[in-house]
């Protein structure tokens, strides 16, 4: 195995070790979906007790979190009607219009069943609050930012590829730097072969019905972020997780750019934490 990358060899207690990431062990996937809840809890009442109201970019997944923070909302009677959400990405068809938000991959509908409409209506943010980055007019988010006066935090997972959000790293031959990839700012593109395989776990491995192509909150807007908040929750990414952490800062690997951002957290399951299955043989 000396051919295999170091960073696969990373055991669980050093992991995050010799890095400015804060790196947090939970237990199973619904811990981590409890824990994203409470988190983005935490950052709404943080905001109202500083006089304002907060700003997030969050995910679609890891899915559970959704559903249990729209009961902490109910229960705790939390006023989101002025607090910003905006979502990450969402696919697109191949003329760059959103998927219909009735189509069973859409995130915005996703959002409306697991969240917008469990929420009491009193305390639901504002439709006008309730964002997704715009195909037909990409600077939306941006222009949204600023006029907020920035993010308070950023939420998200890591793909197959090391992306978070749909910044996908640069295709076999083409070459870009880390502070060019970092400035990549909210954009339509081209999924790549990777992502679309591994989101057709979510249909039964049906490649075929994953959108080639999506819009993405760039990463120039995501490491703008006051904070920086990362999960992994499913058992392929113990490999990914100890690439963003411990191989190369590169473009190759977007999620390994959280250790250049001020407060960067990676927050993993249990089995997230160990070796990849290789490394135990």
């Amino acid at each position: 195995m000396s051919d295999l990358p170091d960073y696969l060899k990373v055991s669980a207690a050093e992991l995050g070790k010799g890095t400015p990431v804060k790196v947090r062990v939970l237990g199973d996937m619904a811990s981590i979906g409890r824990d994203v809840a409470e988190a983005m809890r935490r950052e709404i009442l943080d905001a109202q007790a500083a006089g304002r109201n907060a700003t997030l970019i969050v995910p679609v997944g890891p899915v559970e979190q959704f559903p249990l923070l729209a009961e902490m909302i109910n229960k705790e009677r939390i006023n989101c009607r002025d607090v910003v959400l905006i979502n990450m990405d969402e696919y697109l068809t191949d003329d760059d219009r959103f998927i219909p938000a009735d189509h069973p991959l859409s995130f915005r509908g996703f959002m409306d069943r697991l969240f917008y409409d469990r929420l009491d209506p009193k305390l639901a943010p504002l439709l006008e609050n309730r964002v997704f980055p715009d195909p037909q007019d990409v600077g939306v988010v941006p222009r949204l930012i600023a006029k907020r006066g920035g993010v308070d935090a950023c939420f998200g997972g890591i793909g197959i590829n090391g992306h978070f959000a749909f910044n996908e790293p640069p295709e076999p031959g083409e070459t870009m730097s880390v502070e060019q990839f970092a400035a990549l700012p909210t954009r339509v593109l081209l999924l790549t072969r990777e992502t679309r395989t591994i989101n057709s776990v979510t249909v039964g491995g049906e490649i075929s019905v994953i959108p080639h192509r999506a819009v993405t909150v760039g990463m120039k807007e995501c490491l703008g972020a006051r904070r920086l908040r990362l999960y992994c929750n499913r058992p392929w990414q113990s490999a990914v997780a100890r690439r963003a952490l411990h191989g190369p800062i590169t473009a190759a690997c977007p999620a390994s750019l959280m250790r250049l951002h001020p407060d960067a957290a990676l927050t993993v399951a249990d089995y997230v934490a160990q070796p990849p299955n290789i490394m135990l043989r």
